[in-house]
């Protein structure tokens, strides 16, 4: 049974965990309502992608042993590092990806439906035009 936090996350009943279908659900459906996304498993782990090709995020849960219900995302340049100053807590450098300023976002605390869509909708605008503007230099 679940129910919802004050952020509207969904919660695992009598638990301050997110409810791991819930979360990956809604945050399939923000992913999926931007232009030219699409999903697949990534290294065992669902995976959202701009044009089938560039991967802009991943839902990881206790990855390699972590303990963290986490989402995986595609920054701006230093995003990353001002968010996890911010707030460590929530915030994090992900292995593999973090040395190019992706943002790990922990889902298992309180989650700001807002801002998780603004930080998925970043990388998904800056791939569709850089990839506009290459093919208007292609076609000169």
């Amino acid at each position: 049974m679940c129910s919802q936090a004050a952020s509207g996350a969904p919660r695992t009943h009598g638990s301050d965990v997110a409810d791991y279908d819930e979360v990956l659900d809604r945050i399939r459906e923000l992913c999926l309502a931007l232009p030219e996304t699409s999903e697949r498993l990534s290294h065992g782990h669902p995976t959202f992608f701009v044009r089938d090709k560039r991967s802009f995020a991943m839902v990881l849960h206790d990855h390699h042993g972590d303990g963290r219900f986490a989402l995986w995302a595609a920054a701006e340049d230093g995003v990353q590092q001002m968010l996890v100053e911010a707030d460590p807590e929530r915030f994090f450098r992900p292995p593999y990806v973090g040395h190019r300023g992706w943002l790990g976002l922990r889902l298992d605390r309180e989650l700001h439906w807002d801002e998780l869509a603004g930080i998925l909708e970043e990388p998904t605008s800056r791939s569709r035009l850089r990839s506009s503007c290459r093919r208007a230099r292609t076609s000169r």
